[in-house]
């Protein structure tokens, strides 16, 4: 027989043809079963920028300190090789529950991101504790970080002694992230950031949008932003946070612990304040360094 002979008409179906239309017509069927409830991935994506991305608040620090409820934002005061840079939720599409109410699902992790001098936190995080709320918060006082209610859900920075199976996804070091409950994992304190003279502020009052250390109580292990430790995350590029004291020859603690905690000014400021700070910080140690 030919082999160019054809048996049948281009009209005439062959195969499994109603099987494949009865998949195509169920996947049809279920992308758009997915883009009504909003769980397609490119709707997942914009629902996340766009909550996490809303502008923040912070609190208003009339008289240069900080108490227990304000609302702040860790920043980083960066280096040459790294950028200033503000603690933020690293939430990914599959962490987020859709919904009347979409929130966040913990445990989250966090990162450092760019700060934008135009907008406010891509997060905050309030000072909280059993005491009165406005009270002065003072050096190696313990407190927890909180974020904020609603979409943020409200989870505790935490961290806790590395292991194998338990650590920093890059550096491998001691791992920080936000967890719903609160607990001993969850007690951070603030240190000044200079050795020399911190045993002179134990017990004052600590001010706002100045160099501190950011302790974690159980561990004695510091805050830190790795700029050699690059994630990619839903929102770009960021760095890595960990809890790791890291040592000069001196044994000084380096840029990757500095952070400045930022409120808001009387004036009303907002984040212009940061670059303000960033140059203060800048001077002050060129001036420690003559």
């Amino acid at each position: 027989m030919d082999q160019n002979v054809k048996l049948f008409r281009t009209r005439v179906k062959i195969g499994n043809w109603n099987q494949e239309r009865y998949l195509e017509e169920e996947a049809m069927k279920n992308y758009l079963e997915k883009k009504v409830r909003g769980d397609l991935i490119t709707q997942r994506e914009d629902s996340l920028k766009r909550q996490i991305l809303k502008p923040v608040s912070l609190s208003v620090t009339n008289d240069g300190r900080l108490h227990f409820g304000d609302v702040v934002m860790l920043m980083n005061v960066g280096a040459e090789t790294r950028e200033r840079s503000a603690v933020s939720i690293n939430a990914d599409i599959y962490s987020v529950r859709t919904g009347p109410a979409p929130s966040i699902q913990a445990p989250c992790g966090v990162s450092a991101g760019r700060v934008r001098p135009v907008h406010e936190p891509l997060s905050s995080l309030p000072v909280l504790m059993a005491v009165p709320r406005d009270q002065h918060y003072i050096f190696d006082q313990k407190f927890a970080l909180k974020t904020t209610s609603g979409f943020a859900g409200g989870f505790y920075l935490t961290s806790d002694i590395q292991t194998f199976q338990k650590c920093a996804q890059m550096s491998r070091l001691q791992e920080v992230s936000l967890e719903a409950g609160n607990s001993s994992l969850s007690w951070w304190k603030l240190a000044h950031f200079d050795p020399r003279e911190r045993l002179e502020h134990e017990g004052q009052p600590v001010p706002a949008n100045e160099k501190v250390l950011i302790v974690h109580c159980k561990t004695n292990q510091a805050l830190a932003a790795l700029g050699h430790q690059v994630l990619w995350t839903t929102y770009g590029k960021e760095y890595e946070v960990t809890a790791h004291t890291f040592f000069d020859s001196h044994k000084a603690e380096q840029d990757e612990n500095h952070w400045i905690v930022c409120t808001s000014d009387a004036a009303g400021n907002k984040l212009e304040l940061v670059s303000n700070t960033q140059a203060s910080a800048d001077n002050t140690d060129s001036t420690q360094m003559t």
